[in-house]
């Protein structure tokens, strides 16, 4: 490297997203659980739910996913310097998940890999990302890519959160002069130490979880970094994400998308308490104006009122981002940057030439970030993002999954309760419904120790 050279437009060079084979209809869910019509599809918002069996684990997503985006994309393992690994479904708690994706790269020499693994519930993606992003942009980089990558298996036990479960991994190759660029200068970060959401039990896979009180933490955190983020992008000039109507497009966490389509609406609400006297609020109830905010978080009317209010933001600005959401659930860290592959797979990439987009990140417990990427404005860029969209190939991947109706996916999750955390056990699922390409459990140990083949192609 020549002295005194900072890397320059460091982002994202290559992208992909691995989600299981098989998956449960939300709708026929609602039916098996004699839940009232329309409590999944419509209260929140959800499609289908992926799941895996004793075959796949969080190191199996990983290993599906840095593989995949490696063979796809041509990438030389020894040209990866950093990985950063963000999640929470731990297997161990001292090995990490990073330690398991060396398996690609020991193969191959290249054993002088730096990071290891991030968590904090949903936010350890983005954090990881921060690391990968700032790894290149330092001193310590010696000119290799980073690899940011971020994967969780998301279930409940028996009962209303049950649902809001779902699966998925990203891989991410971050370099310099990238045509999505991770924009540092202008993000804003809120942190806070609650109890919304949490894993104590370290003989179960399932969290403890206060749902309301998680919902109102999101909530909270979405106002605190949209007018940190606002103001700063305020003082640096940037005058296209002063307020929500000026936003190209935005990306969220979504823990289920009604909680993303009420977040829109918050936004409305804080550009609203910048600008009261807009002539958009002109038709706003007069008892609305004046209701403290500590209340509107739980005032259904001031939420209905900007939820309505925020129809149109959400189907131009948000919308394109919620394919993959809607269809595999939450996918804790990964959450987020399913958004972004939706929006790339979703939206023609000479029409995201040039665009800023902006993207919250939300974990329990909790830690928050609203940042930016900017997608560079070039034929080359458009051309590259092109690429990755092909490469990702999201419809008729979806396309190609089976569904499991909800009495064999309930059976599923209980033979996988009963075996949770113990050693000399062999994994029962199906491996010829899995996708070629799919790294699988081939069994555990009397040590806990794991191996893992890849079904091929």
């Amino acid at each position: 490297m020549t002295q005194g050279f900072r890397p320059q437009n460091v982002g994202i060079h290559a992208l992909e997203f691995y989600f299981p084979s098989q998956y449960v209809s939300q709708s026929e869910l609602e039916a098996h659980d004699q839940a009232s019509s329309g409590k999944y599809t419509i209260g929140l918002g959800q499609l289908n739910m992926a799941f895996v069996t004793d075959r796949e684990d969080v190191h199996s997503i990983c290993l599906t996913a840095v593989h995949s985006l490696l063979e796809k994309y041509s990438i030389d393992p020894l040209s990866i310097g950093r990985i950063e690994v963000g999640t929470e479904t731990i297997v161990d708690k001292s090995k990490s998940v990073k330690s398991e994706l060396m398996r690609i790269f020991a193969a191959v020499g290249n054993t002088n890999v730096e990071g290891v693994d991030c968590t904090n519930a949903c936010y350890g993606g983005t954090a990881s990302l921060f690391n990968s992003v700032a790894w290149v942009e330092s001193s310590a980089w010696d000119g290799r890519f980073a690899l940011c990558v971020a994967g969780d298996i998301a279930v409940y036990a028996e009962g209303n959160a049950r649902p809001t479960g779902g699966c998925g991994a990203v891989a991410m190759l971050i370099g310099p002069d990238a045509p999505v660029v991770l924009e540092s200068a202008n993000r804003f970060s809120h942190m806070e130490h609650t109890y919304d959401f949490y894993k104590p039990n370290l003989s179960s896979e399932y969290p403890t979880v206060d749902g309301k009180m998680s919902l109102g933490c999101y909530l909270r955190a979405l106002d605190h970094c949209y007018r940190g983020f606002r103001e700063k992008c305020a003082k640096s000039g940037d005058d296209t994400a002063t307020s929500l109507e000026k936003f190209a497009y935005a990306c969220f966490h979504s823990p289920f998308n009604k909680q993303v389509q009420k977040s829109v609406g918050r936004l409305l609400y804080n550009d609203f308490l910048r600008s009261p006297h807009d002539k958009q609020w002109d038709d706003m109830p007069e008892d609305l104006r004046n209701v403290p905010e500590e209340e509107s978080y739980t005032h259904r009317d001031i939420e209905q009122y900007f939820s309505k209010k925020a129809v149109p933001y959400y189907k131009r600005i948000v919308q394109p981002s919620v394919l993959l959401s809607q269809q595999l659930g939450n996918t804790y860290t990964a959450s987020l940057y399913s958004a972004l592959v939706s929006l790339i797979t979703n939206v023609d990439p000479a029409d995201l030439r040039g665009k800023r987009v902006v993207l919250f990140s939300y974990g329990s417990g909790l830690c928050s970030s609203m940042f930016s990427v900017r997608f560079r404005d070039s034929e080359d860029a458009v051309g590259k993002v092109t690429d990755m969209r092909i490469r990702l190939d999201i419809a008729s991947r979806l396309a190609a999954r089976h569904k499991v109706d909800p009495v064999e996916y309930n059976g599923i999750l209980k033979s996988k309760e009963l075996k949770y955390g113990k050693p000399n056990t062999a994994p029962s699922g199906p491996t010829d419904t899995l996708f070629p390409g799919t790294y699988y459990l081939t069994s555990i140990d009397d040590m806990w120790r794991r191996s893992y083949e890849r079904k091929q192609k």
